[in-house]
């Protein structure tokens, strides 16, 4: 996260229109006959004539008013000064107070596995919830480890939701070194609920005796725990836990779900130990749990909990003991002080045999549902429906709920290794799915309108939802932070110097890429009448909001030239990068003109916000909404899809492709230095090393930013352009690859090159999936335009559509992950895993389901 800040408080006092000035009120003082005479004290003093008494009573208490309002008013404004512009929210109505995001559909939301940065997480979709989670204890490297948050160092060899709905149903397996963890969730709603329902968790244990060494036991050990954000006393049911005698663990009481209570049913011979704590931090849990078990072991030598509670415990974990293999069901009870509660009963319900029956039946709709929407069986082998599942059901299972401040910067630094001084965001909520659960746990803006492509498919309200949650993200100016770091869990997963977020800097606005689709949809006839009257509803609540972010990207990132824009926030003064990082384009370390200028014209933000002014234009005229001066968005989609225009700016003739355009040369390296430090032993680095003077040109780097305007589909299906696209596309010796599209040409002189000393090559040649999606789509679009090159458009899809399909679901079946890029050589999953964000575009890839991108 890299870029600058600015300061826009407004430390002045802006004078009210109906407050007048002093000149002003010199004007029109009265002006009273004088004369000028002598007290008895030799001073000179105003004496009135033929003055009415009256009138010079009213106008002294007329003034004394006057200054008594401006002696408030610069109290005022003193105690209460004006919020920087940059963490001011935009005074517009929230999208989420609508009606159709409150009532049923936010009950039906309530609860959820909402905590995606854990390996099984449950909260509420509120500030301070009860929440749930699940630790064990397993062993790498002959030694004992506690599980809780997903980290890829644990090297499980697989996890994630094989099915999830999104809503009420999940299927989740988890392989940690012999140890095989199967976690199914449940949500049930009853007239005797409190608010929100019940929920049950499934945990099913088993032991691959194939990767367990039995020195380490013949059972497996874990640990449930309720934990209360609001400071909320739990009780333990009892000291000695026994479930064969009685279910109940705990209970506890919350405004929202009304009295509660926690059971644990199983079949099998369990023990059970348990432990209270008191504490205002839950991004630590573990630790505690730690700490419990050690001070046991020293004082009894046993691993267990020590069966004892802090006072008003707000957090209660449970230790769960079974020897291979063993099932236990744990259920949470709502509203158990309701007259009719009938817990018992609904206990029953949501365990054993009942609860076996139920998980069968959501996961049957939940098959159903996908081949409803995706039709997947006439498109593509049984291996690669079952990888679908797991890619849409692991993207829906990575929703989480987060709520905190953003830090927002205040300065203008570009460099990390800088502190940087920040205020602090508004207090918000935000519903969004994740990239990573591992690497990326929290949202991120550019990320997400990927991830709705698929979602809006799923579920249009969850999606809705989700997009109108980041939109009530946005300032006064039409910023919105680009990745979302809300919450303490979220904070102790991020270096503390890419937390703040800079109001300079943008990132690609994809959300209009699934706004695009859902109209799209509309004027398919793709909805029912009620999923078209809560769209349209939608559309016009944060169309106000649309604008506003539409405009700051036209006012803030425009270039000097018409139709120009470029990405804020390159640092021209660094000297340890090959080529300075554009973090706000998404694209990260993409090659761009070798020194950042206000010359620059980025190819791909032009294209973005194409995309966005055409989205625009078409709400526009969903809605029958009139153009106002200004903001004629059919005239700037225009401008922007203007061919000829677009060839002038950015096009290259010998090369024929299209490139970013800036001050640059090719003359740059990077070159061991040892570096001045008056010790005996200099230490050496890596710096950059300019050998030429760098001119404004275009920037020579084939890769996916020269292929904006083709997935973008502007250029003519029947110009000569489109054949040199597809020859760039086809060219082994430049894009293409038999696992999907590289990032960067192999001709680029920054191709697998390091931008630092400590930065390998990211977006500089390994294939990633959005990018490829978008690719297809363009494909797609010019394989059905009647033209000299549809065939040829047609034939490379096909063969690009399959070799992406192949070595994704290959790579699964063999890692067990879906991953962030793959290699362009031999096509492995690199990067964060598991990645299912825009990696589970494979779905709509398997599907044909491309929209209008």
């Amino acid at each position: 996260m890299t870029g600058s800040g600015r300061t826009t408080a407004r430390s002045r006092v802006i004078r009210s229109s109906s407050e007048p000035d002093a000149d002003a009120l010199r004007e029109r003082r009265p002006k009273f006959n004088r004369q000028r005479g002598r007290s008895k004290y030799g001073s000179t003093i105003p004496l009135f004539n033929n003055v009415n008494i009256k009138f010079v009573l009213a106008i002294s208490f007329f003034a004394f008013f006057i200054i008594l309002f401006l002696i408030r008013h610069l109290v005022n404004s003193v105690v209460e000064p004006r919020l920087p512009r940059s963490i001011t929210p935009l005074p517009a109505p929230k999208i989420m107070d609508l009606p159709q995001f409150q009532g049923e559909h936010k009950e039906s939301l309530y609860w959820g596995t909402y905590r995606p940065h854990l390996y099984l997480g449950i909260r509420a979709r509120t500030p301070q919830s009860l929440m749930a989670g699940l630790m064990w204890i397993g062993v790498k490297d002959g030694r004992y480890h506690l599980r809780h948050v997903c980290r890829q160092e644990d090297d499980l060899s697989t996890y994630g939701w094989k099915k999830h709905n999104g809503r009420d149903y999940g299927h989740q397996v988890l392989h940690d070194h012999g140890i095989i963890l199967t976690t199914e969730f449940l949500k049930s709603k009853g007239e005797d609920s409190g608010y929100g329902g019940d929920w049950a968790v499934r945990i099913d244990v088993q032991v691959d005796k194939s990767k367990w060494n039995e020195e380490f036991g013949k059972g497996a050990q874990l640990f449930f725990y309720l934990a209360d954000e609001g400071g909320n006393v739990l009780d333990v049911s009892r000291e000695n836990l026994n479930i064969h005698e009685d279910s109940l663990l705990a209970s506890g009481s919350r405004t929202d779900i009304g009295d509660w209570e926690l059971h644990l049913k199983s079949t099998d011979d369990l023990k059970l130990h348990y432990s209270g704590f008191h504490t205002p931090h839950f991004h630590n849990l573990s630790d505690l749990v730690e700490e419990n078990l050690a001070s046991q072991i020293r004082k009894h030598a046993q691993l267990q909990l020590s069966d004892s509670s802090d006072d008003s415990s707000n957090v209660l974990v449970f230790q769960i003991i079974g020897g291979f293999p063993f099932t236990t069901d744990i259920v949470l009870i709502s509203g158990t002080d309701l007259e009719s509660s009938r817990v018992e009963e609904r206990v029953n319900s949501l365990t054993g045999a009942s609860l076996s029956n139920e998980l069968k039946y959501k996961e049957q709709a939940f098959d159903e549902k996908i081949e409803k929407i995706f039709n997947l069986a006439e498109k593509v082998d049984s291996e690669s429906i079952s990888v679908g599942k797991a890619a849409i059901g692991s993207l829906l299972g990575g929703i989480g709920y987060f709520y905190g401040q953003s830090k927002i910067a205040l300065s203008r630094t570009l460099n990390f290794r800088e502190h940087v001084d920040y205020v602090s965001y508004w207090p918000a909520e935000l519903y969004t799915a994740v990239p990573s659960r591992s690497f990326f746990p929290r949202g991120f803006l550019w990320d997400e309108g990927f991830h709705q492509l698929l979602i809006w498919r799923w579920d249009i309200r969850i999606s809705l939802d989700i997009i109108g949650h980041w939109l009530d993200l946005m300032n006064i100016d039409g910023w919105i932070p680009r990745e979302q770091i809300l919450g303490t869990e979220a904070l102790s997963r991020v270096p503390d110097e890419f937390v703040p977020q800079h109001p300079t800097n943008g990132n690609p606005p994809t959300l209009f890429l699934a706004l695009s689709d859902i109209i799209t949809g509309l004027k398919n006839n793709e909805f029912t009448a009620k999923d078209r009257s809560e769209i349209s509803m939608f559309l016009e609540s944060a169309f106000v909001r649309l604008e506003a972010w539409f405009q700051w990207f036209n006012t803030t990132q425009s270039g000097k030239q018409t139709s120009s824009y470029y990405w804020h926030g390159r640092d021209n003064k660094t000297m340890r990068e090959l080529n300075p990082k554009s973090l706000s384009s998404g694209l990260d370390d993409y090659p761009r003109a070798s020194h950042p200028s206000t010359d620059e014209r980025h190819l791909d933000l032009r294209c973005w916000m194409l995309l966005a002014a055409d989205c625009m234009h078409s709400i526009e005229k969903l809605l029958d909404k009139e153009t106002r001066p200004g903001k004629d968005y059919g005239f700037t989609a225009k401008l922007l899809s203007d061919h000829e225009l677009l060839n002038q700016m950015h096009f290259d003739e010998a090369y024929g492709a299209y490139f970013d355009f800036g001050n640059h040369t090719e003359k740059v390296q990077l070159k061991w230095k040892e570096m001045e430090t008056g010790q005996q032993y200099a230490p050496r680095q890596l710096v950059r090393d300019v050998s030429e003077r760098p001119v404004l040109r275009l920037v020579p780097h084939i890769g996916y930013v020269s292929l904006f305007p083709f997935m973008g589909r502007i250029i003519p299906s029947g110009s000569w352009i489109l054949e040199k696209q597809l020859e760039l596309i086809s060219n082994n010796s430049l894009l293409w690859t038999d696992y999907g599209l590289r990032s960067l040409g192999k001709t680029s002189s920054m191709y697998m090159k390091r931008n630092t000393e400590h930065d390998p090559p990211y977006w500089r040649g390994p294939i990633w999936i959005n990018m490829n999606y978008r690719i297809l789509s363009a494909l797609h679009h010019y394989s059905k335009e009647n033209g000299p090159y549809q065939d040829k458009a047609k034939a490379i899809y096909t063969e690009l559509r399959s070799n992406l399909i192949r070595n994704i679901v290959r790579n699964y079946q063999q890692t067990g992950f879906f991953w962030e890029q793959y290699d362009q050589i031999k096509g492995k999953g690199k990067g964060a895993r598991p990645f299912t964000g825009w990696t589970s575009l494979v779905v709509l890839i398997m599907a044909e389901e491309y929209g209008t991108i």
